[in-house]
């Protein structure tokens, strides 16, 4: 059997920036694009600074494999996703939130407001574990963060028609997890 070998030729652009790009410059024009997206996928805040370290150390080991096929976001959501599923799978991956000292009300809230919120955030998040990480991803991406199909098809290197599937289908998987939730809470006011 012969099996023919296709070579695609890239710009020459896209082979220039590539060889150009070094871990510190990638650093200082993704930063915010990476701290972002490790929140939307729901790393907690006590724990974003370390995995966003270990974002790009993947970069500093993969990026003489980037090639300038897609953009360079794209590259990085790639990466981010695989870091973050990582980040969850490991054994002292815990829920609660350590604190020093328990924060005082300077916002103007009352405890009562702070601590509504906190229990909104927090059901939000437990509602959102309830996703895969794909599904997780364009959820955010598009009821939270207001981005269009097409830009969440380019970040996630998937084609518009499956942010759409994956978009429907998170929308019923939350709105199931947020029924079951809701029936939880009336059952337990009952008892």
């Amino acid at each position: 059997m012969n099996r023919r070998v296709v070579e695609i030729a890239l710009p020459k652009s896209a082979l220039t920036a590539t060889n150009d790009l070094d871990v510190e410059q990638v650093y200082e024009q993704t930063a915010d694009f990476v701290w972002r997206t490790l929140q939307r996928m729901g790393i907690p805040p006590r724990d974003l600074q370390d995995v966003h370290q270990e974002v790009y150390i993947v970069v500093h080991r993969k990026l003489a494999s980037y090639d300038g096929r897609c953009k360079l976001t794209t590259w990085l959501f790639g990466i981010c996703s695989r870091v973050a599923n990582r980040h969850r799978r490991r054994a002292y991956f815990r829920r609660e939130q350590l604190v020093e000292q328990m924060p005082e009300g300077a916002d103007g809230n009352t405890p009562e407001d702070n601590a509504q919120r906190d229990l909104d955030r927090r059901q939000l998040n437990a509602l959102l574990d309830t996703l895969s990480p794909e599904k997780r991803a364009t959820f955010v991406l598009f009821e939270i963060e207001h981005q269009s199909c097409e830009k969440i098809a380019e970040m996630t290197g998937v084609a518009v028609g499956t942010v759409h599937s994956r978009l429907s289908s998170a929308r019923n998987d939350f709105l199931k997890a947020a029924e079951r939730w809701r029936r939880r809470s009336q059952h337990l006011e009952k008892s």
